[in-house]
């Protein structure tokens, strides 16, 4: 197994190091659509563009300056150079979402004002369509005008003879990583050059990458998985990467397994919801043109990951040569720059079966598989190369025992400095003790460890508390989406709003286009209300059936539940059906169980 560790200080010593010993080896190839190479760079290209942008830079703003780092997903090379153009500046690259809708353009300026950024980066192209975009939001225009934006696609390549090494260490802060917003707004996380080498030692460690391992990411560029997994990682273990735009994996699902069969991949992978995707969508011609066999490690992360979309995948894709040992569960945050947990790359992945009823009690309480309470969970893996994992009780905030469910606890050098601007968050989020013991960083998720496994069950902010009793809101979101043929897989949400002092159940899910040609509302929202009381006891309050493609999620696929709320409060979803408890109506959760066991009975 490899034993690399970080033996640079810097990001910008690595690349270096990687174009004076072998700039001429191809570092990075780009598919705009999927399918086509549109560009390639090696990793003397790669320095020499650097040092372009950054002698640029450096002629305009001081170190530690913060530079908006936006591209569009077809620019993904352009967004690489741009990246390490800043490091090189050592300057604090600020990456985001490139806006395709003026929605998007306030976001942009969120951005830039949340993160005093005094320049931004960008590409000819997206720089004319937000100018276009500003029409719409004219009021917009003094925030993105009040800072210089720079075409980096424009500037001369003559100016990396300029360029001058800067003054950082490894305590450098190097970018802010935002927070996915999934449960509440953005936060900049101050991420160092010493939290990206620790980080990818450990994956590189975890995944037994070599020089001949070769990568396939579809993820965005701008968030941890896709920056960290997609483009910091190849360049720390010197191997290939072939990159793609994630846009092109929405438009045809099947372009990411061909490009890994094509490319010959070793390491891929993304959410659970893309597997689920692929597995569902598969067609037998599909499958007969592609070979799997390369893949050794097939990451999964970012959400909830299901043992049945890890069974699904296997078996639907085991003729194309996958393995279902090639699959990688792991656990990770913006906080900790990516990487918390993993297993061996050569185990297969560990599913346990445990009481429902006893998980949303706190209560780890392994059961056998055919128990009419069984819940799987995928386990996580353990910490790497130092990093400690604990679990406390987030009101006590007191050490828990193995099995015992409460808050995720970790520390380690991947850990982040804390939020830009936000010391009230950062002291909360980033100064958890435990005894004598710490810093720990609080990621706020819920969990438990057994066998030195850890097991994610949920996030407490999401916890709803319906009739006394804890529900995780993933647990009814997958029954919901498996009681009726219309309802659409990973895109639903269960959420509590509070109706006259209680917590009331909400649930909006998407349904399947071919729902909208014959619309059977009153058929679904009984099955999700008969299947929501019979499996976990909880009367619903409301449900609101979306069109295809609305439902509030984060650009790496997590569901923003929080929005959900917020939006089905100011009546903004797009719903296409909807149903809402009634009291002078006598269909409660027992007339509605009861109503339901006699029509079975009578069949």
């Amino acid at each position: 197994m490899p034993t690399q560790m970080t033996q640079y200080a810097t990001l910008v010593d690595l690349l270096r190091d990687r174009a004076e010993t072998i700039g001429d080896r191809l570092a990075y190839t780009f598919l705009a659509d999927g399918e086509t190479e549109s560009g390639r760079l090696t990793y003397g290209e790669l320095d020499r563009q650097a040092r372009a942008i950054a002698a640029h830079l450096r002629a305009r703003v001081s170190p530690g300056s913060r530079v908006l780092v936006v591209y569009p997903y077809t620019a993904g090379l352009e967004f690489i150079a741009a990246f390490f153009g800043c490091l090189y500046a050592g300057v604090v690259a600020v990456t985001d979402n490139p806006p395709r809708s003026a929605a998007g353009l306030e976001k942009t300026v969120a951005r830039l004002q949340s993160s005093e950024a005094e320049i931004a980066l960008t590409t000819r192209g997206l720089l004319s369509h937000l100018r276009g975009l500003l029409q719409k939001q004219p009021q917009l225009t003094g925030s993105l005008e009040n800072i210089p934006w720079i075409a980096t696609d424009a500037l001369s390549p003559n100016s990396a003879a300029d360029w001058t090494p800067p003054d950082i260490q490894t305590d450098t802060l190097a970018f802010l990583q935002y927070t996915s917003g999934s449960t509440g707004t953005p936060k900049g996380v101050m991420v160092t050059h010493g939290n990206v080498l620790h980080n990818s030692a450990i994956i590189y460690n975890c995944f037994e990458h070599t020089e001949n391992s070769r990568g396939l990411i579809w993820l965005p560029l701008f968030h941890d998985m896709g920056l960290i997994g997609g483009v910091v990682q190849p360049l720390y273990g010197a191997f290939p990467v072939t990159l793609m735009s994630p846009v092109a994996l929405i438009q045809k699902p099947m372009r990411w397994l061909e490009a890994v069969s094509r490319y010959k991949a070793t390491t891929s992978g993304g959410p659970n919801f893309a597997y689920d995707l692929l597995w569902r969508q598969a067609k037998a011609s599909d499958r007969d043109r592609l070979d799997l066999s390369s893949w050794e490690v097939a990451f999964s992360g970012a959400e909830p990951i299901r043992a049945e979309t890890l069974d699904r995948f296997a078996q639907t894709f085991a003729p194309c040569g996958f393995r279902r040992e090639a699959f990688y569960p792991c656990y990770g945050m913006a906080e900790t720059t990516l990487f918390i947990s993993g297993g061996s790359k050569a185990d297969a992945p560990i599913v346990e079966t445990f009481d429902g009823a006893a998980l949303e009690e706190n209560r780890a309480l392994p059961v056998a598989s055919d128990h009419p309470k069984a819940k799987a969970v995928v386990g996580c893996g353990r910490g790497w190369l130092g990093d400690e994992i604990a679990i406390a009780d987030p009101d006590t905030l007191q050490p828990l025992g193995e099995g015992e469910v409460g808050e995720i606890w970790v520390r380690g050098a991947g850990v982040g400095l804390g939020y830009w601007n936000r010391p009230e968050d950062t002291e909360r989020t980033f100064g958890g003790k435990l005894g004598d013991r710490g810093p720990f960083l609080r990621t706020g998720d819920l969990g438990f460890i057994r066998n030195g496994e850890l097991f994610i069950t949920g996030r407490i902010k999401e916890m709803m508390i319906l009739w006394g009793r804890n529900h995780y809101p993933q647990h009814i979101e997958q029954t919901v989406e498996a009681c009726h043929p219309a309802l659409r897989p990973g895109c639903g949400a269960a959420f509590a709003i509070e109706v006259e002092g209680e917590e009331r159940l909400v649930i909006a899910q998407e349904v399947e286009r071919r729902f909208l040609r014959k619309p059977d509302v009153e058929g679904a929202i009984a099955a999700i209300r008969k299947a929501i009381a019979d499996r976990h006891l909880a009367d619903v309050y409301a449900v609101v059936l979306l069109k295809t493609g609305s439902l509030p999620k984060t650009t790496s696929g997590k569901v923003q539940r929080q929005m959900c709320r917020r939006r089905f409060l100011e009546g903004t979803l797009d719903v296409v059906g909807r149903w809402q408890y009634d009291a002078s109506e006598e269909s409660n959760i027992s007339d509605l169980v009861r109503r339901e066991d006699m029509a079975s009975s009578q069949v």
